[in-house]
């Protein structure tokens, strides 16, 4: 059915509120209690350290793909993906199609993340010992440490609003605030999982959310695409954009300074509105230069960052260390260009409607309630996060309404145990271990573990009770990434695949890419009119009007650049050394039994062409032949689509016609990978459990490092 005018599935009992039914809480309740159990499963199976920092290395294809997808998800991105659709539409969608050779190339490549494996590093700062020096090591540690918890410090306050506002809590309970409630709450759940089991318990509880997830966001979905009529969502994304000019432009006719412009200058003014708007599409992605903040360069720059990037974050570091074998990351790796489409499917479609109940006459009571509600929050930043949220709240009916406020608890709980687990275990395994002249026992080392993971949710609680959303803290924000994410890639890359990279390049590229990253952010802030006054240092002024003219995509780029450059430039210039690179990977005569499993030890040539090598078995090879089909076409799509859209006009019914096909194949495909992912899952659950339960463990392996021999 399809909802009329005059539908309107519930009336809302609070300003900015909904509340949930008793079946809608009752399916919260069961979701949490389920998660509970799911971790209650581990009880018993942690048995070392490295069992708490990588499960063992015990985890398979699947179990990877799935749980640390929903470990990146997390409620803070689906709010985030919802504003961004709403802002963009459909067309943009279009450009992210280009990234797809890229990325197929990268991840069919295992590129880093098959060599990192094989490091058997349990953090990336563990390798950077292993590849460079301990004090490179521990400034990577510090670095990676206190950018991260400053970046996590605001998650609880976003959920925990979420929560507050979408569920319909009061303001206090028990003369307490609600807000530092929900946060003990949500954060105390979090810690139990990773107290319980370590990164054993985070993956299985992760693997648990990650399905439920999936579920409802596909069913949401579909609840949604199927109950809005098609024309409905034409009308909105093509009428709203001339119905917002013809208001901008009545709205300037009224003002007095128009009135006293030429008749010329009043042509352009109106001309420039109507360009603007006309070039803001929403359905053809050939008409979005001004798009706000989401146009093609925001897809481009992805593009350049996929390679440069890899493994640079460490939210989720547990997970690069966690798979059984090199293999099974890779191919972990490759399942998750898949095992994200469903979700995809909801980032794309859904908040294109929830435009058109914010925008459509037929479901004017929906956006006046929302609008309402809206405006009863207290800030714009808050606004915009909750009106795609609100907008569920009105349109869901009773069930997919508790699902959906289940799904963000799950999202919210999976981001938050990993992020806990990866940033105490960095502070104590890269900034406190290696200072020490001895490895910690393994009964304390687990123990100081525990402590740091505490540590960290006190401080993000604090952090979020303390501060708000402001321009100081983002600002913050991406002085301290800028600081690690900057030259991190090329040392990265450059210790893995190049022998001649020396320490001192690792230490150069580092800070050539922190002063560019750091310096094209604060340059940003230097008062515009200071600048405009000719009186005083017009030399140095000129050059910062021409820095702050550089966009954050072209410092990005020159970042990326000037880092690799330096650190080729500096391991050339140095002592010609050599790094043993068959003891760093475990290759060779420093090979370990169990970490590469050889099926074929002569592939034929063509296999090897596209990446198929000696560890593939015909599972694999097939699941690579899928992958290929599955992008080229959609790669070809967007070469002959873009091909004739820049030689022929296309109609905006055109373009709905290929975004309807393009939802309902979407829709098809992600049905098959949901029953295929979870099945895969199970198994690979079982097999995980199993060899926890049976495999001896080495109490050595524990994050510690002797010296490696840096030369041949």
């Amino acid at each position: 059915m399809e909802w009329s005018k005059d539908y309107h599935p519930k009336r809302w009992k609070g300003l900015g509120r909904v509340n949930l039914s008793f079946i809608d809480w009752l399916i919260v309740a069961l979701v949490l209690a389920g998660m509970i159990y799911s971790v209650s499963m581990t009880k018993g199976l942690m048995k070392s350290v490295t069992d708490f920092l990588s499960a063992g290395r015990t985890a398979g294809r699947y179990v990877l793909s799935v749980s640390s997808g929903v470990a990146g998800l997390g409620a803070i991105s689906i709010v985030m993906f919802m504003e961004m659709g709403f802002v963009a539409g459909f067309a943009l969608s279009w450009w992210g199609l280009s990234q797809g050779i890229i990325i197929l190339a990268i991840t069919m490549s295992g590129w880093v993340i098959y060599r990192f494996r094989m490091t058997r590093s349990l953090t990336l700062a563990q390798f950077f010992e292993k590849r460079y020096s301990r004090n490179f090591r521990i400034f990577a540690g510090i670095v990676a440490f206190f950018a991260g918890i400053i970046n996590f410090g605001i998650f609880p306050a976003v959920g925990a609003q979420f929560f507050i506002n979408y569920c319909g809590l009061p303001e206090s309970f028990l003369g307490i605030p609600m807000y530092p409630l929900v946060m003990i709450l949500l954060l105390g759940v979090a810690l139990y999982f990773v107290y319980t089991g370590g990164q054993i318990a985070v993956i299985i509880a992760d693997f648990f959310q990650g399905v439920f997830v999936t579920l409802v966001l596909f069913g949401i979905a579909l609840f949604l695409f199927f109950n809005v009529s098609w024309d409905q969502v034409t009308e909105s994304l093509e009428q709203t954009p001339l119905k917002l000019a013809r208001e901008e432009i009545a709205d300037l006719r009224l003002e007095d300074s128009f009135e006293a412009l030429t008749e010329d200058e009043q042509n352009k003014k109106i001309f420039d509105i109507n360009n603007k708007y006309e070039n803001s599409s929403r359905i053809n992605p050939f008409k979005t230069s001004h798009v706000e903040d989401f146009n093609f360069w925001y897809f481009l720059i992805g593009i350049i960052g996929v390679m440069y990037g890899t493994l640079g974050w460490q939210g989720s570091q547990g997970y690069n260390s966690s798979a059984k074998s090199a293999h099974e990351a890779k191919m972990g790796s490759v399942l998750a260009g898949f095992r994200g489409l469903p979700q995809g499917l909801f980032m794309f479609l859904v908040p294109v409607l929830v435009y058109v109940f914010m925008n459509h006459p037929d479901y004017q009571s929906v956006a006046d309630s929302v609008n309402s509600s809206l405006a009863g929050l207290s800030t714009d930043t808050l606004r915009s996060q909750m009106r795609a949220p609100f907008v569920l709240s009105e349109v869901l009916p009773v069930g997919l309404l508790g699902a959906f406020a289940a799904l963000m608890l799950a999202a919210f709980i999976s981001t938050h145990d990993t992020y806990l687990h990866s940033w105490g275990s960095i502070f104590i395994q890269d900034v406190i271990m290696p200072f020490r002249e001895k490895p910690f026992d393994k009964d304390t080392h687990i123990k100081v573990l525990r402590y740091s993971i505490f540590g960290v949710a006190i401080f993000i609680f604090l952090f979020s009770l303390l501060f708000s959303q402001s321009q100081k803290i983002a600002l913050y924000f991406a002085v301290t990434a800028a600081i690690f994410s900057g030259g991190c890639g090329a040392v990265i890359i450059g210790g893995l695949y190049w022998d001649r990279g020396t320490t001192s390049a690792a230490w150069t590229a580092m800070v050539v890419g922190a002063v560019i990253g750091v310096g094209g952010t604060l340059v940003k802030q230097v008062s515009s009119d200071w600048l405009a006054d000719p009186a005083s240092y017009q030399t140095m002024k000129s050059i910062l009007l021409f820095l702050q003219n550089i966009n954050g995509q072209e410092y990005w780029g020159i970042g990326m650049a000037a880092s690799s450059l330096s650190y080729v430039t500096v391991s050339l210039a140095g002592p010609e050394k050599r790094m043993n690179m068959d003891k760093l990977l475990n290759r060779g005569k420093y090979s370990i039994d169990g970490e590469v499993k050889v099926v074929n030890e002569e592939p034929d040539l063509g296999w090897k062409i596209f990446g198929m090598g000696k560890e593939f078995t015909k599972t694999d090879k097939l699941i690579y032949i899928v992958n290929y089909a599955w992008t080229g076409m959609w790669t070809i799509v967007f070469i002959v689509g873009t091909i004739y859209n820049l030689s022929n006009p296309v109609s905006n019914s055109s373009w709905m016609a290929y975004w309807k096909y393009y939802i309902y194949i979407n829709i098809v495909v992600c049905a098959v990978i949901i029953v295929w992912f979870t099945l895969g899952g199970f198994s690979d659950l079982r097999q995980m459990i199993k060899s926890l339960k049976s495999e001896r463990r080495d109490h050595g392996d524990d994050g510690w490092v002797d010296n490696m021999e840096e030369e041949e």
